[in-house]
């Protein structure tokens, strides 16, 4: 089985703040490569492609290129659109492949066991991707909540200053039966003969993930049980949660009478 992976890299990250996540310190190296690393690692990966930000490319070559190329990855800009950076992505894969893999680029928790049950449900079937069972109450709110704030807040707002004492809340619409509901994960995995017959539909730009693209073909699509490590970093939170994870240990400052 010969298998490429498709790692988009463009989204804005504007849930994880000022900073750019992929570029955040990950035990000595970025993100990013962390995430790539795990693939070049394995034999039965035979091609990488980092789809990069259509805005900022160059600026995006310059920082994660030199890195990435040492790999043998290859770097193509994306579109305005998650598919259509899975399609630019699609297009450098090489005929040769069997299978795609399309991966989170802020998902660097992946490992070895996860992947070997993808790849032997993908023995059966076509579309294969990771999920977890939810396993929580669910409920709908409304997507328009009430900020609420205190006294010192207020003043804080008319004063122009920031202030940590405000919350947002939504209201409960309805509680959700939960059986059946499944988070999805990556790394998803499908023949290539057939993503790309489903990236060549039209009207998938709102699609939220590949197998939602081939859902639209009326194609199956299976399910394996995911991981719960297999974190995506989107907040600083899950930043700190991944490094947990992966054992990578934070700067420790020096004492100020040992700093010179």
């Amino acid at each position: 089985m010969k298998i490429a992976v498709i790692i988009p890299a463009g989204g804005s990250s504007t849930r994880f703040g000022a900073r750019n996540k992929l570029a955040e310190d990950l035990g000595g190296r970025p993100l990013l490569l962390r995430t790539v690393e795990f693939f070049t690692k394995r034999e039965d990966i035979q091609e990488i492609v980092v789809v990069g930000p259509s805005e900022y490319f160059s600026d995006f070559k310059e920082r994660f290129g030199p890195a990435l190329g040492f790999h043998g990855v290859k770097i193509v800009a994306g579109g305005s659109t998650r598919t259509e950076s899975v399609t630019q992505g699609l297009a450098v894969v090489s005929s040769e492949v069997d299978f795609v893999m399309v991966h989170d680029a802020a998902r660097p928790a992946l490992n070895d066991e996860l992947l070997d049950r993808i790849l032997l449900a993908s023995n059966s079937y076509n579309a294969v991707i990771p999920a977890l069972p939810l396993s929580g109450t669910i409920k709908r709110a409304q997507t328009q909540g009430t900020n609420i704030a205190d006294e010192d807040a207020v003043v804080d707002s008319i004063l122009g200053a920031e202030s940590q004492t405000t919350v947002d809340a939504f209201q409960v619409q309805e509680t959700i039966e939960r059986a059946g509901l499944w988070e999805m994960q990556t790394p998803q995995c499908f023949s290539l003969s057939l993503l790309k017959r489903g990236y060549a539909q039209e009207n998938i730009e709102n699609c939220t993930d590949d197998a939602q693209v081939i859902e639209n073909l009326g194609e199956a699509v299976y399910l394996i049980e995911g991981d719960s490590r297999n974190i995506k970093v989107t907040t600083p939170s899950d930043y700190n949660l991944v490094k947990a994870i992966l054992g990578v240990k934070g700067s420790s400052e020096r004492p100020a009478h040992k700093r010179f």
